[in-house]
Parts: C-alpha cells; sequence; structure tokens
C-alpha cells in the first residue's frame, strides 16, 4: 500500500506565509504541518512508502525537508514528486496530481490518498485497517452545521456506510456529514481514476472522483472522530497552533 500526500496547491489565501514556503510545511505547534499529517499513519505497516506531490515552485522546499530525514519518515521510503506546474492557472488539480504521480512511478498498488494541509487529533490506523474489508474508503466528519457544509461537499449514507449520494458544494444539503480529502482507492480502482482523467472531467476538488464513482462501485465511509481541520485561511491555521499544541 503506497501514501500519497497531496501538497501541489499554492495557497494564496495564507500569503505572505506561502509566498516562499508551502503550506504543509509551515510550521504548527513547533513542527511542519505535514509532520502531524504523516504521523497518523506511522502505527501502518501496510504501508510501505510515501509520495508527497508538490510544484516546481516549492519542490526544493520539500526536498529539504525530506533530506532533514535522510529521506525516509517512520521508516518509510518518502519521495518528492514536481509535478511541473508553476501557478494556479497551469496547476494539474488535485485528482491531476494523483494520476501523474500513478503515472511517473508506475504505482499498482492499493492507494491512501491525504491532503498535506488536513489535521486530526486521533490515529488513522483504524482507517488504514478499515480498508481491508471495504474497499473504496472515504473519510467523513459531521462539521454539524448545514449552512458550513455549503463550502465543501454533502453526502447521503446508508446504514452501512456505503455513500448513496454526493455533491460538491451543495446548496441545499441534506446532512451536515461532509467527505474530507482522506481516501482509499484498491488497486482495481485505479483504471477507473486514469478513465476519469482520460475522460477530460474536472481534475480538482478530490471528492469529485468519489462523486463520479459511486454510482458505478460501492463507496464506504469512515467517520472521522476528534478534531479535524482543513487549513484554508490565516484563521484556522491560527486554530491549529492553539488546537496541536503537545499536551
Amino acid at each position: 500500500m503506497k501514501l500519497l500526500v497531496l501538497a501541489a496547491g499554492y495557497a494564496t489565501r495564507l500569503r505572505p506565509l506561502t509566498d516562499n514556503q508551502a503550506k504543509p510545511l509551515l510550521p504548527v505547534a513547533g513542527r511542519p504541518m505535514i509532520e502531524h499529517v504523516l504521523d497518523k499513519f506511522q502505527d501502518c505497516p501496510e504501508i510501505d512508502a510515501i509520495y508527497v506531490v508538490t510544484n516546481r515552485r516549492y519542490a526544493p522546499n520539500f526536498h529539504s525537508w525530506a533530506a532533514s530525514h535522510h529521506g525516509h519518515f517512520a521508516g518509510k521510503p518518502l519521495h518528492i514528486v514536481d509535478d511541473g506546474t508553476s501557478s494556479n492557472e497551469d496547476r494539474l488539480g488535485a485528482i491531476g496530481d494523483i494520476g501523474y504521480v500513478l503515472r511517473s512511478y508506475a504505482i499498482d498498488d492499493d492507494l491512501v490518498v491525504v491532503a498535506g494541509d488536513n489535521l486530526f487529533s486521533g490515529t488513522l490506523t483504524d482507517f488504514v485497517q478499515s480498508t481491508k474489508q471495504r474497499g473504496v474508503l472515504v473519510g467523513v466528519y459531521d462539521v454539524g452545521d448545514l449552512e458550513q457544509i455549503r463550502k465543501y461537499n454533502n453526502l447521503g449514507l446508508a446504514d452501512d456506510g456505503r455513500i448513496t449520494f454526493f455533491e460538491e458544494k451543495p446548496s441545499q444539503p441534506i446532512s451536515t456529514v461532509t467527505a474530507i480529502a482522506l481516501y482509499h482507492y484498491p488497486r482495481p480502482v485505479l483504471p477507473y481514476l486514469h478513465r476519469y482523467l482520460a475522460e477530460g472531467k474536472n481534475p480538482d476538488q478530490p471528492g469529485r472522483l468519489v462523486e463520479w464513482l459511486y454510482p458505478q462501485l460501492p463507496c464506504y465511509t469512515y467517520r472521522i472522530s476528534g478534531i479535524w481541520l482543513d487549513i484554508g485561511s490565516r484563521e484556522t491555521y491560527d486554530e491549529a497552533q492553539r488546537l496541536f499544541q503537545p499536551s
């Protein structure tokens, strides 16, 4: 199983903090944000390699960070992937970046995808364990607010956690549960991802792949408990500094 960290955004809403540094490398409680993300997978022996996809602008920063860990994190090989883009205008998009990494490294294995700017208070070991029974698995979180969920996506779920409805940026949300940037795609599903991109569908917003997949394949959910933060603004970044201080 491979772990792919999405880190190719330009984080314009966090400028000037991100003028010369990638958002996932900004410090949170004294450590780069991405290390908090990777910590959640350190007790997952199923994962045998980590890929961090970034862009040409921030690739040198990530290479320096990886070198500080001697090319490994928690004993797993760490690969920094430059997607070759240099601005918001030519970016590949999150789904496009997944496809780029799969092609560049000829990956043909189960794949866990996580955003490098999503922080969790709990471990994700159980998420990885659950993939063995569930196939396509999507992390979900209850934001508890119908207005707030308009910024994200909205789900309908069967009693067994299978997705029965999915809509990005809903105008009339039906629940307060949203899919977050945490996904498992088993090896047999990877050709669907390549077909999605080959057909010219929207390569941005990783949830759009699930929105396209769930009518074709069973897609299940894993509920995230504790704290989840999507660091998209100075406000959420400052909140992370408060919430993730070591106890």
